[in-house]
């Protein structure tokens, strides 16, 4: 690692993308000028960081790419209202006994099949405030069990903060996937109990919060797709993606020959998808939406890896480790805290794991750590401190429940409580044991 920057001009240069973030300028321009201002003040020439810059941005292409790849998945699934079909689904079924842990469940499996957080809680929302009325549970309760279900599909998903983590620690995003499965369990599992435990605190759902949660281009019941052919995307892109860590972990040969990138998988199976549906025509209109949903994800990752450039040609790595090791922190915990502090300081769990991973990938790894315990432990720390109000996530998901700032700020706790949860779970089961 090239660390010819002061550890200071880095931490000058986060302190400053931050505070832009905060200011309200465009995220990927602050992280940018942050980047570019620690580089000229750690004494770095002009030309040199240019060159730093650009190698911090290429850093991220791999990324990009497979980002890019993954809106033809995530524009099908959400244009063509199969994963609006998922949700109601989950919900009719498991009834209002289970009204909690459906809607949980439900905003989960959405993000898990590789749709955004923010747009899974959006599609989820409405069903949420209809059944909180009817039920009389609490919005706060309502948020804690969509946002912690989201925190626990984002980090077994085909989504950017997966590919992202995948891609800095160069292991595939199926394995880190499946590695995630149980800590995403637990998550869930303490998302529904926090829920349950506060659903008749706060403010109830009323009439203008269902409209308000309404999105005004929401599909009628009777222009959505059937369950079954909702599903043909998702389940196609898990069992593509799942083929070879399976056979990896059984040992198979054949299996563990398929070698395909997520790259093919996920437009493939969106492909299949949409003409299970009946709706090959749509495909130019359902995957530019799905491409322009990700335009500001794909501009934000390159700003990260402008600003990751910085801190890896800095020796600010070098001297956390030293931080760790001189307070008795074992060095394995590097990958948990690296992921809390960068999506911490950046509100986004996407750009947490890219700072991160692609900072403290080297000082991780030399550690012990394997790079797949290191990946996953990575996302799940990343999932507990990043809905902050200098972030996307914590004003969409506020407008979802037309809730104010001071309720929304009341969810951020249980919101920890939840990403703690996973990140404890996934530390103790590929660090510790």
């Amino acid at each position: 690692m090239n660390s010819s920057l002061a550890w200071w001009a880095a931490l000058i240069g986060l302190a400053l993308a931050i505070i832009l973030i905060l200011a309200k300028l465009n995220t990927t321009y602050s992280l940018l000028l942050g980047a570019i201002v620690g580089c000229i003040i750690g004494g770095a020439s002009l030309p040199k960081t240019v060159t730093i810059i650009v190698g911090g941005t290429q850093s991220v292409m791999g990324t990009v790419v497979r980002v890019i790849a993954a809106g033809v998945l995530a524009g099908v699934m959400m244009e063509s209202g199969a994963a609006d079909r998922i949700a109601r689904t989950i919900v009719d079924k498991l009834g209002e006994k289970l009204a909690i842990f459906s809607l949980a469940l439900a905003t989960m499996i959405i993000c898990a099949v590789g749709v955004f957080i923010p747009v899974a809680v959006l599609i989820v929302a409405p069903i949420a405030l209809e059944v909180g009325s009817r039920l009389k549970i609490s919005k706060l309760a309502l948020l804690v069990a969509l946002s912690g279900g989201g925190k626990a599909g984002n980090i077994m998903s085909p989504n950017p903060n997966t590919i992202a983590v995948a891609s800095g620690f160069k292991v595939q995003a199926s394995s880190v996937m499946i590695q995630s499965f149980i800590p995403a369990l637990c998550g869930l599992a303490m998302a529904v109990l926090l829920a349950t435990l506060v659903q008749h605190k706060g403010a109830m759902p009323t009439a203008a919060d269902i409209d308000s949660g309404t999105d005004g281009d929401k599909k009628d019941e009777k222009e959505l797709p059937s369950i079954g052919r909702a599903l043909v995307a998702p389940v196609v892109a898990v069992v593509l993606l799942l083929i070879n860590p399976i056979g990896s972990m059984l040992h198979i040969k054949l299996l563990e020959s398929f070698q395909v990138d997520a790259m093919y998988i996920l437009p493939i199976a969106a492909i299949l998808g949409l003409l299970a549906m009946g709706k090959g025509k749509k495909i130019l209109s359902y995957t530019t939406a799905g491409l322009n949903r990700m335009i500001d994800v794909v501009m934000i990752l390159i700003g990260a890896g402008a600003l990751s450039g910085l801190i890896s040609n800095s020796n600010l790595p070098q001297q956390i480790v030293s931080l760790i090791n001189h307070m008795g922190v074992p060095g394995s915990l590097l990958a948990p805290i690296a992921g809390i502090l960068m999506a911490a300081a950046t509100a986004s769990t996407s750009t947490g794991v890219i700072l991160g991973s692609n900072s403290f990938g080297s000082s991780i790894l030399a550690f012990g750590t394997s790079p797949v315990a290191a990946a996953v432990t990575m996302q799940a720390g990343a999932t507990v401190i990043d809905a902050l109000p200098h972030g996307n996530y914590f004003h969409v998901t506020a407008k979802s429940m037309n809730m104010t700032l001071g309720e929304r700020m009341g969810v951020l706790p249980f919101e920890v409580l939840v990403g703690l949860t996973m990140t404890v779970v996934a530390t103790l089961m590929y660090i510790v044991f």
